[in-house]
């Protein structure tokens, strides 16, 4: 199952991604109905631990209640510091895709073949200021990487343009590799993100901050749309 959704993942691309941690956990069946209505075909997972980030999100707890309410992919960033710890009880929870940072392991590629035992989808992330260097020994394994336009954990931050270099780089070497951004992403930096190369958008607050999902997901779509146009007519 594990490789159906992984695969569910690469055929959204390009695809906005809500990340769940701004949306009503009170109501949370209500809330993927509408995110569901709205077209979402991936949902995002912030889990951070106040260890490795100065902010405690969720657990297994919520992964397991999501999963009760949809079959769409679960795609669980683990912000934390010891992912290898809490993989496997995410992996039973329900998640589809787990993604950690190469800045929290001392050793990024025994943690992915770890990860990869497990039959999930296994993803690698980076910050800013991380240099694209520590993934090189991974991008040949990873089934996606994640680059953060912002510092994972900290809010309020401005979108950093270095994560579009790090893209483009990316890209280049590995042209089918599925690329990821988190941070920042709304329909004034959307566009870049997509013509730097990246396949799947986490979005938070420019969705749920909206009134509809639906306009404001189908206005986050036709940035990407017009930006594949674009660089088509090139």
């Amino acid at each position: 199952m594990a490789g159906a959704k992984l695969d569910a993942i690469k055929q959204a691309a390009p695809a906005v991604l809500p990340s769940l941690l701004q949306c009503d956990f009170g109501d949370l069946r209500t809330e993927i109905a509408r995110l569901s209505e709205a077209g979402t075909q991936v949902l995002h997972l912030d889990v951070m631990d106040g260890h490795f980030v100065p902010n405690l999100t969720y657990g297994m707890p919520i992964v397991e209640g999501l999963r009760r309410h949809t079959d769409m992919p679960l795609d669980v960033h683990l912000m934390i510091s010891d992912p290898l710890t809490y993989a496997k009880p995410m992996v039973d929870a329900g998640a589809d895709l787990l993604t950690f940072h190469v800045e929290a392991v001392r050793d990024p590629l025994e943690t992915v073949g770890q990860l990869k035992q497990l039959g999930v989808g296994v993803g690698i992330a980076l910050n800013p200021e991380t240099p694209i260097g520590t993934l090189s020994p991974c991008l040949g394994v990873v089934d996606m990487v994640l680059v953060m336009s912002v510092e994972a954990g900290f809010g309020g931050q401005a979108f950093n343009p270095l994560a579009l270099d790090k893209l483009k780089a990316i890209r280049n070497e590995y042209p089918d590799l599925l690329l990821e951004i988190d941070g920042g992403i709304d329909t004034t930096t959307i566009a870049a993100a997509r013509q730097a190369g990246c396949d799947l958008f986490v979005v938070g607050s420019a969705i749920f901050q909206q009134d509809d999902y639906t306009v404001a997901i189908g206005e986050l779509q036709a940035v990407i749309d017009a930006a594949d146009e674009s660089k088509g007519k090139r």
